[in-house]
């Protein structure tokens, strides 16, 4: 091996070959400082004087299935200029670390197509040098994001864990990248996440957030020029609770045992949508049964239809008629979770309706919600949690399988 392959074949600048050593399928290269390449990491004199050595070794990209090793005495030296006392920059690694940055690219571009258990077997390291690796590159390049272009901002908790763990996410919705995660849920995950947003002088235009009224005052209180716009998913889904528990309520009062063999197993019938029921299993004739027998049942699953006609209007203008049509019909039935869900969305109108100012949703949060769920499923949960968060910001850049 000579020392211009060292430059040509490991990219090792200013350094000389001097010998090559084989070892229980280990490949070792000895180099050696050049003396007149040495300057102060400092000030950048070569006006040095020798002050000993440290025996080094850096794992190299294997080459076929054999591990690659790096011996070097790393120079201490002390200047003569500024007075320095220390030891001599590698080019090659990063002191602190037993490989080089070679290798560091090797791991992450591996990483790409294996989970972390996969790589560090396939290189004969431990689990935490792969981790490791992968969290200093995630927090060199997400962990501080730039918001002074921000527009558009979704925002909603995820569960990580059981036991009502959650982390809350904010979503740039141009982009699709995760900008911040803050631990637990509610107005106190985001408070650093307003801290940063203000120093960042973004003018941020809309934000697509839940009925939460901790999400809502928040956002008011630190984004006064901004629209908020109620998710129309989370609308729904929240009407599709208030179904749920109808039904529920309907079979515990019924007295008659044909009522309620007709109400049960129709759960998802009836928040199906009506193109999705399956014929072959009889879906639409089950259902149609269920509401001809359970009139309150037939006016809030009608009504449910309804609602969906509001984010279909070619006006907002258009759209207001309908809400309102759609609150006086609820208000007006004698079921009482209608009433109390017509007092809601009457409360949350202009949210709702601030969807046709900015047709913007969480939608594009929920996929971020699925691939983070595939994340944890692959890696079998994460222990380190700065290490989790600094995953899900780059979830934005995965373009391959998600591997933890």
């Amino acid at each position: 091996m000579s020392t211009s392959l060292l430059y040509h074949g490991f990219g090792l600048i200013g350094y000389t070959y001097v010998k090559t050593a084989y070892e229980e399928g280990k490949v070792i290269f000895t180099i050696a400082h050049k003396r007149d390449r040495l300057h102060c990491p400092a000030c950048g004199s070569r006006d040095l004087v020798l002050r000993g050595c440290s025996p080094r070794r850096f794992r190299l990209v294997p080459i076929g299935s054999k591990a690659i090793f790096l011996d070097l005495d790393v120079q201490r030296i002390a200047c003569r200029r500024c007075d320095t006392v220390r030891q001599v920059e590698l080019g090659f690694a990063d002191s602190r670390f037993s490989y080089t940055r070679a290798f560091e690219r090797y791991v992450l571009e591996l990483s790409k197509h294996m989970t972390i258990l996969d790589v560090a077997r396939h290189l004969h390291v431990s689990w935490d040098v792969v981790k490791d690796i992968q969290k200093r590159y995630l927090k060199k390049k997400f962990s501080r994001p730039a918001l002074k272009d921000l527009r558009y901002l979704a925002i909603d908790e995820i569960a990580v864990k059981k036991g009502h763990t959650y982390v809350t996410v904010v979503l740039d919705l141009e982009s699709g990248a995760v900008i911040f995660v803050g631990d637990g849920k509610g107005a106190d995950a985001l408070i650093p996440f307003w801290k940063r947003l203000r120093h960042s002088r973004a003018t941020v235009e809309a934000v697509a957030i839940d009925m939460s009224p901790a999400y809502m005052s928040a956002v008011m209180k630190h984004l006064p020029n901004a629209t908020i716009v109620f998710d129309h998913f989370h609308v729904v889904k929240l009407f599709n609770d208030k179904l749920s528990n109808l039904r529920r309520e309907l079979y515990r009062e019924a007295t008659d045992q044909l009522q309620k063999d007709v109400l049960k197993g129709t759960r998802w019938l009836l928040l199906k949508n009506p193109g999705n029921l399956d014929e072959k299993k009889a879906e639409k004739e089950r259902l149609d049964e269920a509401l001809r027998m359970n009139e309150p049942l037939y006016t809030a699953y009608y009504l449910k239809e309804d609602l969906r006609e509001v984010w279909n209007q070619p006006s907002k203008k258009k759209a207001t008629k309908v809400l309102d049509e759609w609150i006086r019909k609820a208000s007006s039935s004698s079921i009482s979770i209608l009433k109390t869900l017509s007092k809601t969305l009457s409360a949350y109108k202009s949210g709702i309706l601030a969807y046709y100012d900015f047709p913007i949703s969480t939608g594009p949060l929920e996929g971020t919600n699925n691939k983070i769920k595939t994340m944890k499923r692959q890696a079998y949960g994460f222990r380190d949690m700065e290490f989790f968060k600094l995953k899900i910001m780059g979830l934005h850049e995965t373009k391959y399988a998600l591997v933890g």
